[in-house]
């Protein structure tokens, strides 16, 4: 039995699935990931994201942020994987969508249920008032973009320093534990506490498929099935096995 016929038959004879992604998901929509070949982190120092630094000099984070986060990322578009994930879950297939990305593409393809761990850049709050304002109602000519009462604007993504919003956390966790099929796709599983989920959906008898063109901390210990590809390419593939 080849990987997509053992993958399209997990997936359907299961009775809840559950895709887990991160950085990997959105290379092939032109997103560099954060670490490895090519990663941010090899060209930035990542301090413009710590909650501490962009607090004290909000200035120079908004100028890192808006070069990085709001010019290459917001003009991206979905894969196939993306893609392919909203087609599973439109028939029934996948219950939802756990993402460690702060990209927005999963919901742009189409996917309803998606629990966003770390935040998105497609809103921002007012640390003072707590105004919330959609990403395209803000100002980014202006450095540091801010609120009707003159404080500076955050993106709702998860700084270095922050915790996990409780209700992605909660939701993210329920999911684990309720799912018996977690496709793993596009990370390297280094990453706390995001990188515990695989384990805790392992612990309560979750069979693990992973994407991935390189192996993980995941790939030999947890891994049921380690598909070495491109999440688009074998996911596009898969969605044509399944006649999505």
């Amino acid at each position: 039995m080849n990987q997509l016929t053992q993958v399209a038959g997990l997936l359907q004879g299961a009775r809840c699935v559950t895709a887990f992604t991160g950085a990997g998901v959105s290379v092939e929509s032109g997103i560099a990931p954060f670490t490895g070949a090519g990663g941010l982190w090899n060209q930035y120092d990542p301090k413009f994201i710590e909650i501490n630094f962009f607090l004290s000099n909000p200035v120079r984070s908004w100028q890192e942020m808006k070069k990085i986060f709001f010019t290459d990322m917001d003009a991206a578009t979905p894969n196939a994987a993306h893609r392919t994930l909203a087609a599973l879950e439109k028939r029934g297939l996948l219950k939802g969508v756990i993402t460690q990305n702060i990209d927005g593409l999963h919901q742009r393809a189409g996917s309803k249920n998606v629990v966003e761990f770390h935040g998105t850049i497609h809103t921002l709050t007012c640390l003072s008032c707590g105004r919330k304002y959609r990403l395209e109602d803000v100002n980014l000519d202006e450095i540091p973009p801010t609120c009707f009462c003159g404080h500076v604007l955050k993106p709702d993504f998860v700084f270095y320093g922050e915790g996990i919003p409780p209700r992605a956390y909660e939701q993210a966790a329920q999911l684990a534990e309720e799912t018996d099929v977690m496709l793993i796709i596009g990370t390297a599983g280094q990453v706390m506490p995001a990188c515990s989920l695989p384990y805790a959906a392992k612990e309560h008898g979750a069979k693990l498929v992973e994407i991935n063109p390189a192996p993980s901390a995941y790939t030999g210990q947890i891994t049921d099935v380690y598909v070495p590809r491109k999440a688009g390419e074998f996911l596009a593939e898969l969605a044509r096995e399944m006649k999505l």
